[in-house]
């Protein structure tokens, strides 16, 4: 056992907070990059944002609207206004035509929330896949975001987010890989994948 000036040798003494905060009218947050946890991410600020009062609204692409994740349950539950355009995973699909016609839908849809103003947090669960598929140019998806009202915070979840949309986040998360149940064969969990 190490006496007691061990154990205090690594914990940090100094602020490491920069000089000068402020506060800002809204954030832009991008959760990215090939780990877990992106959507998981945004749905806890989800929570967050309906513990402080605010209007929140989802809108998910990819995931199928008909897989009645658990995340989507809590959000009706807690009022969070929901639209799924998702039709599942591409390698399963029979017509992906039809799967970016259902994108693009949903991409107006976000384009409505974003501009009507009546929600302090928009998530746009698997959003960069719009971009990084080829559905949607990136300048029809950064544009909106860019020029969102004042109070509208939005969260981006996905993989390869473009770097025109990092460009314009005011935080950017990359979840990294170390290490997936899928690699020892084990399936998705319901409560913890979904």
């Amino acid at each position: 056992m190490s006496d007691d000036t061990d154990l205090n040798n690594s914990a940090p003494t100094d602020d490491p907070r920069p000089d000068g905060l402020h506060r800002a009218k809204s954030l832009v947050v991008v959760n990215t990059g090939g780990g877990k946890g992106k959507s998981s991410s945004a749905f806890g600020m989800m929570v967050r944002g309906v513990a402080r009062d605010w209007n929140v609204a989802v809108v998910q692409f990819i995931k199928s609207g008909n897989w009645k994740v658990g995340e989507e349950k809590v959000g009706r539950q807690l009022g969070v206004e929901w639209h799924a355009f998702g039709d599942g995973f591409t390698w399963n699909s029979e017509d992906l035509s039809n799967d970016i016609a259902h994108a693009r839908e949903g991409w107006s849809t976000a384009c409505e929330l974003i501009a009507a103003g009546e929600h302090q947090l928009l998530i746009f669960d698997e959003l960069t896949y719009l971009t990084s598929f080829g559905w949607l140019p990136i300048e029809e998806v950064v544009e909106p975001i860019r020029n969102r009202p004042d109070h509208v915070n939005i969260i981006v979840t996905g993989r390869d987010a473009a770097p025109e949309l990092i460009e314009i986040a005011d935080t950017v998360t990359e979840m990294t890989e170390i290490k997936h149940a899928y690699q020892q064969g084990v399936r998705a969990m319901r409560g913890l994948d979904y």
